[in-house]
């Protein structure tokens, strides 16, 4: 049969990382490829321990429909963490319960974008969501960064000369692939020209708690006075990727789309899993499991730069993340990436090619990224010897 497929699916690829992922079921293969947590790094006791008393004290309400909003008791739990950390207002502002961090920028896409709407985002930035983007028939525009974020200069560009800019799609904290921060004074000046340009901001923000060096910067969300930053967050990097469960806080009037865009994708979240997210916030010491997450990615991060140091050649450019999960690699005009990517798998290394993270197509890249949190430690010191060699 010849299927005629529609417009918006015709154009999508499957994602890069995933397809690479298939790769490395052998077990020959060391994975930097991933973007899971560490082993070590799930609270399983206190998950099993969790799930049996919810299952034996109310296990119709964890298996029974819920309201698409999320689980009450785990709304009001986020949206006390938010306001702690200043960014919710209890008079403007709403949560949802969304399925993984990835659901809160697709369903605010769908609640702003008409097919050829802009939306721009950092360049690179998380496949996931570009494809998410993608399949909206969005104009999709890439701007470049640089230490400390995404590019003024380029942005104001970008919006001059492209029609109905709806969306800024941002990670500021150790940004997936770079691992770049935005600078507090970058996140002030974005903020004000989207506030000119009446432009609304996805601040995606799945790696925000797993800072191990330097000093916390307040989010966009912070600053925001208007209601124009949909904050998206993720329980996927902190307690369970399995579970997914996210969340999305946002102006009410916002949320209220939402809300009728998800009951259109799923209904509601796992309820099983939101109420087991609950608890561990309300009943454990999360602050000590996230310190202990700290401590785990600050030694691995450690021995990836320092084995990257002893084995890649200087024209080898690598950023220095002070959190999150991944490191960007920047070859010399000497190697060409993608051949370079082929080869380390051959070699028995997974890597990411950086154009699995462009905007377009058309856009060029001679960067690669690698993952240090899934390796065991002697991997990440064995792939780093493999891919120094393969460079020299």
């Amino acid at each position: 049969m010849n299927y005629k497929f529609s417009e918006k699916v015709m154009s999508l690829k499957p994602s890069a990382i995933r397809e690479i992922l298939k790769m490395t079921a052998d077990p020959n293969i060391i994975s930097f490829a991933a973007g899971n947590p560490a082993p070590d790094a799930f609270p399983v006791e206190d998950i099993r321990r969790i799930a049996h008393d919810i299952l034996d004290e109310n296990p119709i309400a964890a298996l029974q429909y819920s309201i698409t909003e999320g689980y009450v008791p785990l709304r009001d739990a986020v949206k006390a963490r938010l306001a702690a950390q200043g960014s919710f207002d209890a008079d403007r502002d709403d949560v949802v319960i969304t399925s993984g961090g990835q659901q809160a920028s697709e369903l605010s896409c769908k609640s702003f974008l008409n097919e050829g709407d802009t939306l721009i985002a950092e360049s690179p930035s998380f496949v996931g969501c570009l494809n998410a983007f993608k399949s909206y028939n969005a104009n999709l525009v890439g701007i470049e960064m640089d230490d400390e974020g995404i590019r003024m200069d380029l942005l104001e560009k970008a919006i001059k000369e492209n029609p109905n800019v709806k969306l800024l799609y941002l990670i500021p904290n150790f940004q997936n692939p770079s691992g770049t921060c935005m600078s507090f004074e970058r996140r002030k000046q974005v903020y004000e020209l989207a506030c000119r340009e009446d432009i609304v901001i996805i601040e995606d923000n799945p790696y925000g708690e797993l800072r191990f060096a330097g000093e916390d910067i307040p989010s966009i969300k912070s600053l925001d006075k208007d209601g124009r930053v949909i904050y998206a967050g993720s329980f996927s990097k902190v307690i369970s990727p399995g579970m997914r469960v996210g969340f999305v806080s946002c102006a009410k009037e916002i949320i209220s789309k939402i809300v009728v865009c998800k009951q259109v994708s799923d209904v509601h979240s796992n309820i099983l899993a939101q109420m087991i997210c609950h608890r561990i916030l309300t009943e454990t010491d999360f602050e000590a499991h996230l310190s202990h997450l700290r401590d785990i990615y600050r030694r691995k991060y450690s021995i990836m730069a320092k084995a990257i140091r002893e084995n890649f050649p200087a024209d080898v450019k690598v950023t220095e993340p002070q959190g999150g999960l991944f490191i960007w690699a920047e070859l010399p005009e000497r190697i060409n990436m993608l051949d370079f990517c082929k080869k380390a798998v051959e070699n028995g290394v997974a890597v990411v090619p950086g154009t699995a993270f462009m905007s377009r197509e058309t856009d060029k890249t001679n960067s690669f990224r690698m993952n240090f949190s899934t390796p065991t430690d002697e991997q990440l010191v064995k792939g780093c010897e493999i891919l120094g060699k393969l460079l020299k």
